[in-house]
């Protein structure tokens, strides 16, 4: 018996090409696209990119100054459950700070820093307040899950996102502050 390399190997490459496209075809449209337009169609996002593996969910997020960030995550995490699965979620907030959100949140970096340290996450309102207070027209907020902290600033049509994991990171500083 005599076997033909051409049609063997045809039929292999449409089966492949065949589960594979249908997988990828199926994730596109099942999975990633009803997720984006869920994530999309949510107060203060104006849009979204994803990226989804088997373990994690990836977000890139533009968002609307003065955007409720912790409850905005906790929203994706309850309503894109069906999508997301048991799946870690990752949010990583496009930076369009101004210069002045961004030197308040320089002075704010040492007692935040120093309050994710010790593990006295009121010291991080108490530090917010005095910013307040310090810099007129200027809002900020902290929320906290059972995984990260979330820091908005705002200060009129600008917004500074800041997310902090509660687990503490061996070296370095955090990667999104």
């Amino acid at each position: 018996m005599k076997l033909r390399v051409g049609p063997i190997v045809a039929s292999v490459a449409v089966s492949a090409l065949l589960l594979f496209g249908g997988w990828f075809a199926y994730r596109h449209w099942a999975v990633e696209s009803p997720f984006e337009h869920k994530v999309n169609a949510m107060e203060g996002v104006r849009s979204v990119q994803t990226n989804i593996t088997p373990k994690q969910v990836e977000l890139k997020l533009d968002l609307e100054p003065g955007t409720d960030l912790g409850s905005l995550v906790q929203q994706i995490e309850r309503e894109g459950g069906k999508w997301i699965g048991s799946r870690e979620v990752k949010v990583v907030v496009e930076d369009k700070a101004s210069e002045k959100l961004n030197d308040l949140w320089d002075k704010a970096l040492f007692p935040i820093a120093q309050a994710m340290e010790k593990k006295e996450y009121t010291d991080i309102t108490t530090t917010l307040d005095e910013l307040q207070k310090q810099v007129k027209g200027v809002s900020a907020k902290a929320e906290m899950d059972e995984n990260n902290v979330y820091i908005t600033l705002t200060d009129g049509q600008a917004s500074k996102f800041v997310i902090l994991p509660r687990v503490p990171q061996t070296l370095g500083v955090w990667p999104n502050a």
